[in-house]
């Protein structure tokens, strides 16, 4: 049985043939899936800015160029055989309605180019990608980069030390979302752990100590080691897929993104608060710093 029934392509204007759009039609050709491909179209800038009305003529023109510009689209898809709908939505709030869009219309999974933004912006304005990792209900996949548009190879990045995804079970979730995308597209699966023993190692330890912190630091990788492979184990994956690698996750993520060119990287998100929600999580640090794409995965629950 197919993985996915129902695609759902959000998808930007500005971008022909965007990279989400090509990952779209792709899956939903190899899954036999239905795909709606939707546009939001946002009044014109001064219009938010000065909150000024559009006149009901210049708002239907707007909604003309974008729908044609969406049939172009489909047409290109619907000529590799894929079976698209379209649809384009007015929006003056885009966020909003695309949660209560997906919310309604429950795709087995949402595609999205991811737009990129400075890290200056980030800092004072949550883009719409970090909200959708944060708040939408069904698995994202934010399309960076798209060097197949079918995925060749696949990665599921899992913590199996954190207490919160042990409890919740949400480290499994991960590795069954990536591996039901890799026997879809018949792909390449692998296993990351990027673990970090920098918060543990306190460089004011004396050095009549370092012996003793060299075992300790020992002990805690051998234990971290354990734990990663008894996830590896529980799940099937086999010891040449599975990969045990030291180093501050993002950066490590994206380095293995890079040597072992993958297409997407299979993640966990979770709903943050307070100053959590500031620093963002590992999932939206790494949307912006690796060359792939992220497929993001909540846990059961919560969305």
């Amino acid at each position: 049985m197919s993985q996915y029934q129902r695609l759902l392509l959000i998808v930007d204007p500005e971008q022909h043939r965007s990279p989400a759009a090509r990952r779209a039609a792709a899956l939903a050709l190899a899954s036999e899936a239905s795909l709606h491909a939707l546009i939001f179209v946002e009044p014109p800038p001064r219009i938010h800015l000065w909150e000024e009305r559009m006149s009901d003529a210049a708002r239907e023109r707007y909604l003309q160029r974008a729908e044609h510009w969406l049939q172009v689209e489909a047409q290109w898809m619907r000529e590799q055989g894929v079976k698209v709908t379209t649809q384009v939505v007015w929006t003056a709030e885009p966020l909003k309605d695309m949660l209560q869009y997906v919310a309604e219309f429950q795709p087995d999974l949402l595609i999205k180019d991811v737009v990129l933004e400075s890290a200056l912006k980030r800092a004072f304005v949550t883009p719409i990608d970090c909200h959708l990792l944060r708040e939408c209900p069904v698995p994202v996949h934010l399309v960076n980069q798209v060097a197949h548009a079918l995925p060749r190879r696949i990665v599921a990045a899992v913590d199996p030390a954190d207490p919160n995804t042990l409890i919740s079970g949400h480290n499994g979730q991960i590795i069954q979302t990536a591996n039901a995308l890799a026997l879809q597209c018949d792909a390449q699966l692998h296993l990351l752990y990027a673990y970090d023993l920098t918060p543990a190692f306190n460089p004011e330890v004396p050095m009549t100590a370092s012996a003793w912190a060299s075992n300790i630091m020992e002990e805690l990788r051998e234990s971290l080691h354990r734990a990663f492979i008894a996830l590896a184990e529980q799940y099937g994956v086999r010891p040449e897929q599975r990969h045990f690698v030291m180093g501050p996750p993002v950066p490590t993520i994206a380095e293995f993104v890079d040597e072992f060119l993958v297409d997407v990287v299979v993640m966990g998100t979770v709903h943050r608060s307070g100053f959590g929600r500031l620093i963002g999580s590992t999932t939206e640090r790494a949307l912006y710093s690796m060359p792939g794409s992220v497929l993001a995965v909540k846990p059961l629950g919560q969305g």
